[in-house]
């Protein structure tokens, strides 16, 4: 029976291990046998043991995860907010998800929610960074002083002149005082940034109308829970928070950005296009980057005996051929 399951797979790991008490008591309280359709209900509602044992097999990975993470971060602290997210990764493959954990801590992102998350894409655990990460590393840079990103609602007072002097040129004044139903809906994004020289950014000032337009373009994901009819992307079900961090994005084409933030976009344009989130590949290494990429999709396939049957067999790269001294020495007297 081939293990297709996160659960399935770190059973059958842990099993083959002198394991501690507490995680063979979890092993223990888990059904031996489960549909793939009630998977997921009875991890839900096995959370605590689920995600108890998915810990206990990431943990064994610490010291990766201490070498991604800035040293600001304690592992302890990273773990801890992944386990609130662990039940509804079930599904996902083991090296997905380990994947996806290491490129946020590389990032130095909690997996929280506000800075970053890590969402299941069919099999596949995707790190999506949140509109917080991306302020989170425009800090990190040392020439951003603050940030500022908002939404303005029907209700709400402001103008935007762009042909004025800043800060004269935007302004927003929001009626906390009302409630959400009298503030109306949000109508704009916006987003802007103070440098550390004491000069501002141009305001990046984004309609509901451009936020659609953005999403129906270059969001992969939106098209593909769109085409299947789940309906389950973030532009479908935190469409506010993807406006705003639409916003927020374009900010690097006025702002000067790090090398790392520069990086970030990279990786989350590929975890939306459903590529893998590779970071930090020099050029050199590109060769081996795609023989990994490679690798990884034969590993993250199906254990089924037809299934390999029609996969390619990996090829050796030619290097190209080194001279020794001597055979240099020869060569020269000809």
């Amino acid at each position: 029976m081939s293990l297709t399951t996160l659960r399935d797979r770190v059973r059958a790991a842990t099993t083959e291990k002198p394991a501690p008490d507490a995680t063979m008591d979890a092993l223990a309280a888990i059904p031996q046998q489960s549909a793939p359709d009630q998977l997921h209900t009875s991890a839900q509602a096995e959370g605590d043991d689920v995600a108890d044992l998915v810990l206990n097999w990431l943990e064994q990975y610490g010291g990766d995860f201490t070498k991604a993470l800035p040293s600001h971060i304690d592992v302890k602290a990273f773990l801890s907010a992944v386990r609130a997210a662990l039940p509804g990764l079930v599904r996902c493959t083991p090296a997905s998800l380990r994947q996806a954990l290491l490129t946020c801590a590389r990032f130095g992102l909690i997996p929280d929610g506000r800075h970053a998350v890590i969402k299941r894409e069919g099999k596949t655990a995707v790190f999506v960074p949140m509109a917080q990460g991306y302020v989170e590393l425009m800090y990190r840079s040392g020439r951003v002083g603050s940030v500022h990103v908002g939404m303005i609602h029907e209700s709400d007072e402001w103008s935007y002149e762009p042909s004025a002097p800043a800060p004269l040129d935007f302004t927003h004044k929001p009626r906390v005082e009302l409630s959400k139903t009298d503030r109306g809906p949000a109508i704009l994004a916006y987003a802007f940034c103070w440098m550390t020289s004491g000069a501002r950014s141009q305001v990046i000032v984004l309609s509901r109308e451009d936020a659609e337009a953005i999403r129906d373009e270059y969001s992969s994901a939106y098209q593909r829970a769109k085409e299947s009819g789940a309906n389950d992307s973030f532009w479908h079900t935190d469409f506010d928070k993807m406006w705003a961090k639409s916003a927020l994005r374009r900010l690097h084409k006025v702002v000067p950005m790090s090398a790392e933030l520069v990086a970030l976009l990279k990786a989350d344009e590929a975890g939306d296009a459903g590529q893998a989130q590779i970071v930090h590949a020099p050029a050199s290494e590109v060769p081996l980057q795609e023989d990994a990429e490679v690798a990884h999709a034969f590993a993250e396939a199906s254990q089924d005996p037809q299934d390999a049957r029609t996969r390619p067999l990996l090829r050796k790269r030619s290097q190209p051929r080194r001279t020794t001294r001597l055979q240099r020495r020869k060569a020269s007297r000809r």
